[in-house]
């Protein structure tokens, strides 16, 4: 007698579409909108404006652009800055803040040279030049938009007076705030405006010099 034989039988394939995996982020995509801190989500606030300035071909910069690539509602936006200048100010603030530290070396002389070394490095990087051009379109339009700018850069100014209080506090002879501004802050922005960069390695220290007056400045002697 013949054993029976069971037929093979073949799997049907499942017509359903399987949905592709998902791809690996990409540099101009927005950040997930994921539960952060306010300080995680003003962090990214800020680097999406840097993007958005260092990209030639990107989104033209305002509210919805910047809440987009940040990954954040542009209500949001809004609460917190009330205006593109007002969060331009805040963010061009606040990296020269954490890019530029002020160094205490012990000298007056040091401490404007490191100071402007440092100025000059982050001017000559894609994020440096981002943030003159923020500071540019910061430019306020009425008297209002210049108290909240001015109110920002303020902080900036604070803490380049700490220079010149360490420096009195050592017995040394610091030059006005606005020498400081005009001698050693202006030549190295108004070359980043233009597209200039420094001629060479020693023009910060040429600058510090000259606002010392050759060093009559620097140290005790009066």
């Amino acid at each position: 007698m013949t054993p029976k034989t069971t037929p093979k039988t073949t799997a049907t394939p499942d017509p359903t579409p399987q949905p592709a995996p998902p791809s690996a982020p990409t540099p101009k995509q927005p950040a997930a909108r994921l539960r952060r801190s306010p300080e995680q989500v003003r962090e990214a606030v800020h680097q999406a404006v840097v993007d958005l300035l260092s990209d030639p071909a990107g989104e033209e910069l305002g509210i919805p652009a910047i809440a987009h690539r940040a990954g954040v509602n542009h209500t949001s936006l809004y609460r917190r800055w009330g205006s593109l200048n007002e969060l331009l100010a805040d963010m061009v603030t606040t990296r020269l803040e954490r890019d530029s530290p002020l160094a205490d070396t012990g000298s007056l002389r040091g401490d404007l040279l490191a100071w402007a070394e440092a100025s000059v490095a982050s001017i000559r990087t894609p994020e440096g030049r981002a943030l003159v051009r923020a500071v540019i379109l910061s430019m306020p339009g009425n008297a209002g938009t210049q108290d909240e700018r001015t109110r920002h850069f303020r902080r900036r100014m604070h803490s380049i007076e700490q220079i010149r209080r360490r420096a009195a506090d050592r017995g040394e002879h610091p030059p006005p705030l606005e020498e400081i501004l005009d001698q050693l802050i202006a030549p190295f922005y108004l070359r980043a405006v233009f597209g200039i960069d420094p001629p060479d390695t020693c023009y910060p220290e040429r600058l510090v010099d000259r606002l010392l007056g050759g060093g009559s400045r620097d140290g005790s002697a009066g």
